[in-house]
């Protein structure tokens, strides 16, 4: 569906060329593009400003039945995400339209400063990533996604951007994979059953893969994670997900991923406005698993662990209560401040388990942790907690390439005493109302020993309110190619 091809666009045939614009410069060095987009800038309403968009018919000139002009802003502004934006929006325009087939043009890397890999790699990703329909469940499909997507390249260069068709496809669709899954309700993913659909689509990529059920989590005295599921009928599970290198790896590195397929809040019951999105408190679950299974294909020197605990918090005359205390995988003991604290006590078991286990150089949790980071850092950025400064950075600069965008979050020790218990070893829930965020990072880093462990809180970004650019309304997948490039960068 993906490639990158040459053409003569004066005499081989488009359907639809996507043409992306500045308002204050020629960008192309194809001059019957150039002239054409000169053109497109003096009808009225069209200046080549972001958001803009205008379409020409069968131009003289480009054998094309139509070119669609994006409009990206002023040049000095222009950046990749600009790049995948105006692919996207292209995109929206054939999926409107109900088109099929799509050719983008890519800038000169010379007039936009841009290296042509990145040009081509943002252009590829913007269009794969809007090519995503939503209404699974609808009986009537009004739109179809295109069936091919072509991204040009000059002439006497196909060679040296082959692979990354193959490379870009991988990436993304492990994105459309978890925003597929974060979508999908309550309803029709209990543990079980989103247990067994990790797996199957792990299979297809020959992972290794092991799911612990009730039984075993009670052998391996998963205490947290089975009390957090007390409440449901239906019980945890705990899916393991193992990617070893042909050759020795270079380094261990875990990824843990939160699965709270509905979270009610258990009896800290949340308000009736919270709960119906909460079939996508597994966003972290998600993003780990497509990750995995992502990185598989791509085949890294590093050995690459998912861990995702997958449990349903509800109520019942079984419920976890606050006051109980429950005694984790580590052997520590919680107080529970706050049942709809329970992300933390579920990670905190998967966590320790990890590190004993798989014995890790780095590792990462991914979670929709805490509503606190969404008032720190808004609906767009997720926050990084670590007690590793290179860890740290490494996710904040993944973040940048991928605009899954990460800040960096203190953790000072003094808060920890905020977690203090007077029964139990610590409490799931701060003794005061701020810096919510930060107490629950402290209270993972509990768990992840002396290793270099990160902690990404994505309860903003995990799901749109509304269609943006390239990723329609809902479960956005963020994480997964974040988690990929930062794997590069370790």
């Amino acid at each position: 569906m993906l490639k990158t091809i040459s053409k003569d666009l004066t005499k081989e045939h488009v359907e639809t060329l996507v043409v992306p614009v500045c308002e204050d410069a020629d960008i192309h060095d194809d001059r019957q593009v150039a002239a054409l987009a000169k053109t497109a800038k003096k009808m009225a309403e069209f200046r080549g400003e972001r958001k803009q968009k205008i379409t020409f018919y069968s131009p003289v000139g480009i054998q094309a039945d139509r070119v669609v002009f994006i409009g990206m802003g002023k040049k000095a502004a222009l950046d990749r995400e600009d790049l995948r934006a105006a692919a996207g929006r292209g995109v929206r325009v054939l999926l409107e339209g109900r088109l099929s087939r799509i050719c983008l043009l890519a800038p000169s890397e010379k007039k936009v400063g841009l290296g042509l890999g990145d040009i081509l790699t943002s252009l590829m990703e913007g269009a794969f990533l809007a090519n995503d329909v939503l209404g699974t469940y609808k009986k009537e499909k009004h739109k179809q996604p295109l069936t091919e997507i072509v991204a040009l390249v000059p002439a006497g260069r196909e060679k040296e951007f082959s692979a990354l068709a193959k490379q870009v496809t991988v990436n993304c669709g492990g994105t459309l994979l978890a925003r597929q899954w974060v979508n999908m309700p309550a309803n029709m993913k209990p543990p079980a059953v989103f247990a067994d659909e990790i797996v199957r689509h792990a299979d297809r990529a020959k992972l290794k893969t092991t799911i612990l059920d009730n039984k075993a989590l009670k052998q391996k005295k998963f205490g947290a994670l089975l009390a957090v599921g007390a409440g449901s009928a239906n019980k945890p599970r705990l899916v393991i997900l193992e990617y070893n290198p042909a050759k020795r790896a270079r380094k261990t590195v875990v990824l843990v991923g939160k699965g709270v397929v509905f979270d009610s809040g258990g009896i800290n019951l949340k308000p009736s406005a919270s709960l119906d999105t909460m079939k996508t408190d597994m966003a972290g679950a998600a993003a780990v698993a497509a990750a995995l299974i992502s990185t598989a294909r791509l085949k890294p020197d590093l050995r690459v662990v998912g861990v995702m605990p997958l449990v349903e918090n509800m109520l019942s005359g079984q419920a976890l209560r606050p006051g109980d205390i429950v005694t984790s995988h580590s052997g520590k003991t919680v107080e529970v401040g706050n049942t709809d604290a329970e992300g933390r006590l579920i990670l905190a078991d998967a966590m320790s388990y990890a590190v004993k286990t798989f014995k890790p150089d780095v590792m990462v949790d991914v979670a929709t942790l805490t509503g606190a980071c969404v008032m720190a850092l808004g609906e767009k950025i997720a926050g990084v907690f670590s007690n590793d400064a290179g860890l740290s950075q490494a996710l904040v600069l993944a973040g940048e390439k991928t605009f899954e965008r990460c800040w960096s979050m203190p953790m000072p020790d003094d808060y920890k005493s905020l977690l203090k218990s007077e029964l139990a070893d610590i409490n799931n829930m701060s003794s005061t109302r701020y810096g919510g965020a930060i107490t629950a990072a402290l209270f993972l880093s509990e768990f992840a020993g002396d290793i270099p462990w990160a902690q990404l809180d994505i309860s903003g970004p995990a799901r749109n309110g509304k269609a943006f650019d390239y990723c329609p309304g809902g479960g956005s997948g963020f994480g997964v190619r974040l988690l990929l490039d930062m794997l590069g960068k370790i």
